[in-house]
């Protein structure tokens, strides 16, 4: 069950749920990449054990990177109910934030050159008296804004 799921409050409709954007997968497919490139030189030469080893650690760290990657994708949720915003990351260690509609003052989105292709992007809540941190690497964050917004 997702956080959200747990702390609606009653007659609380959840309007909209972001995530963080795949991209956050891309360092780790550039150390695999690494890693083949590697493995590839380690078949053509004497030297074929360094590159061998070289090829593991490669390997090894996409794979702590891919699932390093994937826990946060999976403990971060990103949420629009009808009467607030709620932001939540980590599992064991958990940080939330809350933030009712009637005390948003405005949603800035900053996409880049990729960010615009991919659409992803930093979302920066701004409220009367107290903002949200700055969301990075959110999905879809024109339809974010446009949730916040549209009440």
């Amino acid at each position: 069950m997702r956080y959200i799921e747990r702390i609606l409050q009653p007659g609380e409709k959840l309007v909209f749920a972001g995530k963080i954007h795949w991209v956050i997968y891309i360092p780790a497919m550039i150390m695999l990449l690494l890693a083949l490139a590697t493995l590839t030189k380690a078949g053509q030469g004497r030297s074929g054990i360094s590159w061998s080893i070289a090829a593991m650690g490669f390997a090894a760290a996409a794979a702590v990177m891919f699932c390093s990657a994937w826990f946060r994708r999976w403990t971060t949720e990103i949420d629009v109910t009808d009467r607030r915003i709620v932001y939540k990351r980590g599992f064991i260690n958990r940080h939330t934030v809350e933030m009712n509609m009637d005390k948003v003052e405005s949603v800035d989105v900053d996409q880049s050159f990729f960010g615009r292709l991919l659409n992803y992007g930093d979302i920066t809540i701004r409220g009367t008296g107290v903002g949200i941190e700055p969301l990075h690497g959110v999905g879809s964050p024109l339809d974010f804004r446009n949730h916040v917004t549209a009440r």
